[in-house]
C-alpha cells in the first residue's frame, strides 16, 4: 500500500509544479505565484518525509523507500484499496474522501457535475447525482476540448475470472452506456484474459472463454455497436502491431523497482503480472486503434472506473508525456458492497456476498432475505422507537445504485431512519427493484448470439469522424 500512497503524493507534486510554471508563464500576480510556490515546497517536504527520497520531476517514487504503516484516525488500520482487495473495519465502507487525498485525485463536486449536465445537455446520470462515482482525474479538461468540438474516446474493461457476472461488475458499463449515448463518442473495451490467467488458477482457454461469456453480458447492457470495439487480450494483441508497440513503450518507461511500488510485486511473483500493467495501459492510447482513429496519436482517453483499477492509470498518466501521448482521464467509482456489509466489495469468487446475473427471481429473493447485513434493530420495538441506519444497510445501499427516482429514494431513507419503515420492508423494496432488472438483463442476453459478439470483437472502423 506504500506505492499507492507515494504515487499519490507524486502526482500532487507534479501537478503543483505544473501549476507554478503556467502560473509563471502567465505573468500572474505575484501573490498568486508565491502562495503556489510555497505549496510546492511544502508538498516536497511531505513527499520526501513519507517516501524517504527527494523529489525528481519525470522520475516516479520507487517501491524500496521505507514508510511508517499508516493508520486512520482512529487509531485503526487504514483502508485497504489495490486492484486485488477491498477491505475496510468500517460498516459504512471505504472512507473515500480519504482515498481521494490518498490517491491525489480531485472530487467529483456539485459544479463538476452541473457543467457536465451543461456540456452533455442531459440531467446526470443518477451515479453522478448521487456520488457514486466520485473522483476524477482531469475531467475538466476533457469538457473544455469537447466545447471546442475536440472529441475524445471512452475506454472501459473487465477481468473474466467467471462465466456469471454480478450485479456490481454492471456499474462501470451501465455508467459507461449513458457517456457513450450523451456524448456520441467511441469505446473500447479489454476484456484482460490474459491478466486472469496469470493471477488464478485456471487454464488459458478458461480464460479465453470468460472473455466471450462476459462479452454477451456488455452487449447485453445495449452498447451500440457501431461505435463499441470489444476484444480480448489474448485475441488482440497479437494482430495488431500498434497495440504492442505502445505496450514495448510503456514497458520501457517503467522500471521494476516503480512496478513493485505501485503494485506490490515480489521477488517470487511471475514475470507475467510486471509486463502486464503495461497491457492495461496502452488502450489510454488512441493509437493503439488505427482502424478506428486512423492513426492519430492525440485524441483523449476518458476512463470510467472503480478506484482500486487508479494504480494502473496513474502509471499510465505518468509515462504518457515521456511517450508524446496525451494523458488519460479518469472517473472514479465507488464500490459495489457484498451482500454481507460494506466492509468488503461483492466478489465473484463467493456466491453468497453477490447477486448474480444469472440468479432466478427466488434465488434473488433468498439471498437479499437471507445475507443482506441490515441497519435495523434487533426489534420491531426497538427499530419503531429509534429508527434503522440507512448507511450501514445493505438493502439501501444497493437501491441508491438501481432506483432512478431521487425523491422515493429519499423518502425511504427518511422512513427507515425514522422507524417507520422495517427491515423486511426495505428488503422486499430491493427484491422488486432487483427481480424486474436482471430478468430483462437475462431476455437481452439470450438475444446476443455468437455472431453478434464476432461483431463487436472484430477490429474495424467504427461511425465516427474525428
Amino acid at each position: 500500500m506504500h506505492g499507492l500512497l507515494f504515487y499519490g503524493l507524486y502526482e500532487q507534486l507534479t501537478a503543483q509544479g505544473d501549476k507554478v510554471r503556467s502560473l509563471k508563464t502567465a505573468k500572474a500576480d505575484k501573490a498568486d505565484v508565491d502562495a503556489a510556490i510555497q505549496l510546492l515546497l511544502k508538498l516536497k517536504v511531505d513527499y520526501k518525509e513519507v517516501t524517504g527520497q527527494d523529489y525528481k520531476a519525470g522520475c516516479p517514487p520507487s517501491g524500496t523507500a521505507v514508510s511508517n504503516d499508516r493508520q486512520s484516525e482512529n487509531g485503526g488500520e487504514e483502508d485497504t484499496v489495490d486492484p486485488w482487495n477491498v477491505a475496510t473495519n468500517s460498516a459504512k465502507g471505504v472512507d473515500y474522501d480519504k482515498l481521494i487525498v490518498r490517491f491525489g485525485s480531485s472530487k467529483i463536486d456539485q459544479e463538476l457535475v452541473d457543467r457536465i449536465e451543461k456540456v452533455s445537455g442531459q440531467k446526470p446520470h443518477r451515479f453522478l447525482r448521487r456520488g457514486i462515482f466520485f473522483s476524477h482525474r482531469d475531467m475538466n479538461q476533457v469538457l473544455d476540448a469537447y466545447e471546442k468540438q475536440k472529441s475524445f474516446y471512452l475506454y472501459t474493461g473487465r477481468g473474466p475470472s467467471s462465466q456469471a457476472m454480478h450485479v456490481g461488475h454492471l456499474i462501470p458499463f451501465v455508467f459507461t452506456k449513458w457517456l457513450q449515448d450523451v456524448f456520441d463518442i467511441p469505446l473500447v473495451i479489454q476484456l484482460t484474459d490474459d491478466e486472469k490467467y496469470l493471477w488464478k488458477d485456471l487454464s488459458l482457454e478458461d480464460c479465453h472463454r470468460f472473455a466471450e461469456e462476459n462479452a454477451k453480458d456488455i452487449i447485453a447492457c445495449g452498447f451500440d455497436v457501431n461505435k463499441t470495439f470489444i476484444f480480448s487480450d489474448l485475441d488482440y494483441m497479437g494482430s495488431s502491431p500498434e497495440f504492442y508497440r505502445n505496450v514495448v513503450k510503456v514497458q520501457k518507461h517503467v522500471t521494476f523497482n516503480q512496478v513493485k511500488g505501485i503494485f506490490g510485486f515480489s521477488d517470487s511473483d511471475c514475470i507475467g503480472k510486471i509486463s502486464f500493467p503495461a497491457i492495461q495501459a496502452a488502450p489510454a492510447f488512441s493509437s493503439s486503434f488505427p482502424q478506428i482513429f486512423k492513426g492519430r496519436k492525440d485524441v483523449q482517453c476518458l476512463i470510467p472506473c472503480a478506484i482500486d483499477q487508479d494504480p494502473y492509470f496513474r502509471m499510465t498518466r505518468d509515462v504518457a508525456p515521456r511517450i508524446g501521448y496525451p494523458k488519460p482521464a479518469l472517473l472514479h467509482s465507488t464500490f459495489f458492497p457484498a451482500l454481507q456489509g460494506a466492509q468488503t466489495k461483492m466478489s465473484a469468487s463467493d456466491a453468497n456476498s453477490s447477486i448474480f446475473l444469472t440468479d432466478t427471481p427466488k434465488q434473488i429473493k433468498n439471498k437479499v432475505n437471507k445475507h443482506a447485513f441490515s441497519g435495523g434493530k434487533d426489534t420491531i420495538e426497538e427499530h419503531r422507537e429509534q429508527g434503522g441506519n440507512p448507511d450501514i444497510d445493505v438493502a439501501f445501499m444497493y437501491l441508491t445504485f438501481f432506483m432512478e427516482d431521487d425523491e422515493q429514494l429519499e423518502k425511504i431513507r427518511q422512513d427507515y431512519t425514522s422507524g417507520i419503515l422495517l427491515t423486511g420492508e426495505l428488503k422486499k423494496m430491493l427484491i422488486e427493484t432487483l427481480q424486474p432488472m436482471i430478468t430483462a438483463h437475462q431476455e437481452n442476453r439470450k438475444n446476443v448470439t455468437d455472431e453478434m459478439v464476432k461483431q463487436f470483437m472484430t477490429p474495424r472502423p467504427l461511425n465516427f469522424n474525428f
